[in-house]
This record gives C-alpha cells, sequence and structure tokens, in this order.
C-alpha cells in the first residue's frame, strides 16, 4: 500500500504549486487538497474555474520523465473507473490526453507537472456539485451531481486514490499494455475522424490509439503521426 501524506488547507491559489512546498525530501506520496483554489491552472497556460463544493487535489509521487506518459493514463483511466463505480450506467469516457467526459461533457480535467527532485506533480480538478458555463470554453463542462451522481469531495478523492493505487501497482510490475489497453477501451473516438488543434494550427485524420509515450496516434493519408500536444475535437459522421 502506498503511505499517502494527505494535507488539506483551506485556502490555496494553486494546489499545484502548494504541494511542491511538501517534496524537498525523496521518497515521499503526498496529497494536497484544498477547499477552495482561487488560481487553478488547466493545460496550455488556460485557467481551471474552481467552484463551491467541487474538488481540487494535487498528487506528487517520484517517477522518471520516461514515465510521463503512463502516469498520464493511470491518472485518467483512475478516475474514469471511481465515476463508472458511482453509477455503471453513465456514459463515461476518456479524452485524450487528460480529460473525462460524462454525458459528452467535460467534469474532470488534470495538469502534470516537473516539481522539486524527481517529483512529478498531478494536479486534478473534479466538478462534484457545480460546473461553469461559459460560451468561451473549448468544450461544454457537466458536474456529478447533475448527471445524477452524489457523492462529496472528500468521499470522491478516497476512492480516486485506491483505484489510483491499484494502477500504480500494475504501472510497477511492468504492466504498461494492460494499462493502455484499458485507457483504450475507455477512449472516446478510437477509429473515428478527429482533428487536433495545436498551436501551429490544426490537423485532421483517425484516431488509432496511443504510443508507449500516451501520444496521440493520428493516421493521415495511410502514415501514422505521434502527437504529443493538442486539443481534440470530434468530427460528427455524416449521415
Amino acid at each position: 500500500m502506498i503511505n499517502w501524506q494527505i494535507i488539506t488547507l483551506g485556502k490555496v491559489g494553486s494546489t499545484n504549486d502548494e504541494i511542491k512546498k511538501y517534496c524537498t525530501e525523496k521518497g515521499k506520496y503526498v496529497v494536497l487538497r484544498a477547499i477552495k483554489q482561487t488560481s487553478g491552472r488547466g493545460r496550455r497556460g488556460r485557467s481551471w474555474c474552481s467552484m463551491e463544493g467541487n474538488l481540487f487535489f494535487s498528487l506528487a509521487l517520484e517517477m522518471p520523465l520516461s514515465k510521463l506518459g503512463m502516469l498520464v493514463v493511470i491518472a485518467s483511466l483512475s478516475l474514469h473507473q471511481v465515476i463508472k463505480n458511482l453509477n455503471s450506467q453513465a456514459e463515461v469516457k476518456l479524452k485524450w490526453p487528460n480529460d473525462v467526459l460524462l454525458d459528452g461533457a467535460k467534469v474532470s480535467g488534470m495538469l502534470l507537472e516537473k516539481g522539486q527532485l524527481d517529483y512529478i506533480i498531478v494536479g486534478i480538478g473534479v466538478n462534484i456539485a457545480k460546473h461553469p458555463d461559459n460560451a468561451e470554453m473549448l468544450y461544454p463542462t457537466t458536474s456529478l451531481q447533475e448527471a445524477g451522481i452524489h457523492i462529496t469531495a472528500e468521499e470522491f478523492m478516497a476512492q480516486y486514490l485506491q483505484k489510483f493505487e491499484q494502477n500504480m501497482e500494475l504501472l510497477q510490475a511492468g504492466k504498461d499494455d494492460i494499462l493502455r489497453n484499458q485507457w483504450l477501451k475507455c477512449a472516446k473516438g478510437v477509429g473515428e475522424k478527429i482533428a487536433v488543434r495545436q498551436e501551429e494550427g490544426e490537423q485532421s485524420g483517425i484516431f488509432r490509439g496511443i504510443d508507449e509515450n500516451a501520444h496521440l496516434l493520428l493516421e493521415k493519408e495511410n502514415e501514422i503521426c505521434h502527437i504529443r500536444v493538442g486539443d481534440v475535437f470530434y468530427i460528427e459522421k455524416e449521415i
């Protein structure tokens, strides 16, 4: 079992920033949760709207950068598993690289950053009770409560840590292929046409899965492109 050092604070700017203060010596597994977060961050410099009653927490653990992609896999897969366990009938899908969709709308996201020493920081936000409603957001959003799933932030985090620990055991045992296959079974759009928006432009093709580094595999003109960073958009099928 992982011996987590669990810290709960009333109010912080960013849980990712705050947790770094507790990672000054080797060999620790740290979880830091905030009741209020005023400066939450999302991917690619975006802000994360931290609404009252939702869950904002960060994990810190030592891991070689070569395993960063697999950490993304198990961190997002664990979110999927918890939500699916809470409602087996819910439509829960993983959206590359690290978002969770519930009934087609974003309910959770995460941000990975490098900490001190060999620590990797995994910041996670879950819309438990509320969700932002902003026309300028890239994707529609939802909350667990809106979908009829009633759980507190504390209860969700406890269940998440259990799932994360189970998946971490598989990773440490070298079961990367099993974890990637589990992730792919939960992923939205595999085998379908998608668009990937990057800073340098947008490209489209068939989503063929992920590689050993969790980079997206995009088939274009019978060639496979490995995409490290981008925002995925699903292309509706023509009827």
